[in-house]
């Protein structure tokens, strides 16, 4: 089957890499990240990681308990970083030729962020993991997937996380949460779900750039989504 999708984003929380445990890294949930790239990759999509940081540190929670808020979302970024370097390492193991580029500079472990050079990088069949959000505090890493999505010209954003879709409340403590299949941008502000946050989302929207969150931990689902496959929640202008 040909794909839908020619050039991906894929944003990644934090939480995904930790498994069950909810913090740290976890090489079970690592290495099912990974194998769910290379089965996209193979089909031979582009495909650019935007990652979070959730499972070492939050930069709002942290300013809540004290510390500066600027200083607690750039050590949030360094988080994202290591997170990035810990997939790149898992996906080349793997055979999977990568790039890791930061929006903070550091040469020693990975390129600084250039648009044409991540571009390039898709054109000769790398994998490309963002790290350090946009590089700025008070910004968070759905911000940097909206950012980054629409400066290097993506199809689509796909927002890996634990439930399959957008509901109308929480499912999992709310067993008559519904479902959404398809919604507008407009009809997503209207019933204030949180898809993305309201930058990103806001982002997205202006330049119509469309969304589908699904459940990255289901067996194929990011292959099934590149596919075309209607599963989890899409998001249009």
């Amino acid at each position: 089957m040909e794909p839908k999708y020619r050039r991906i984003l894929l944003k990644l929380s934090g939480e995904a890499l930790a498994g069950e445990k909810g913090y740290g890294l976890c090489p079970d949930a690592l290495r099912h990240m990974a194998e769910s790239i290379v089965e996209v990759k193979d089909l031979g999509v582009q495909v650019v990681v935007v990652m979070g940081g959730g499972n070492f540190f939050r930069g709002l929670q942290g300013a809540q308990k004290g510390i500066d808020r600027a200083t607690s979302d750039y050590i949030g970024m360094l988080a994202t970083v290591m997170n990035a370097l810990a997939l790149q390492d898992v996906l080349e193991r793997m055979g999977v030729p990568t790039r890791v580029q930061s929006a903070i500079t550091m040469h020693q472990i990975a390129e600084p962020f250039i648009r044409r050079r991540a571009v390039r990088h898709l054109e000769k069949g790398r994998v490309v993991i963002f790290g350090a959000g946009t590089g700025n505090p008070y910004f968070s890493t759905d911000t940097a997937a909206a950012l980054r999505a629409n400066e290097i010209a993506a199809e689509v954003i796909l927002k890996g996380t634990k439930v399959d879709g957008v509901y109308d409340s929480d499912p999992l403590t709310n067993p008559n949460a519904r479902k959404f299949k398809r919604l507008t941008f407009d009809q997503a502000l209207d019933m204030n779900l949180k898809v993305m946050d309201a930058t990103a989302f806001t982002l997205c929207r202006d330049h119509r750039m469309p969304i589908i969150v699904f459940n990255i931990f289901e067996p194929h689902s990011l292959k099934r989504v590149v596919l075309g496959e209607e599963i989890g929640t899409l998001v249009t202008p």
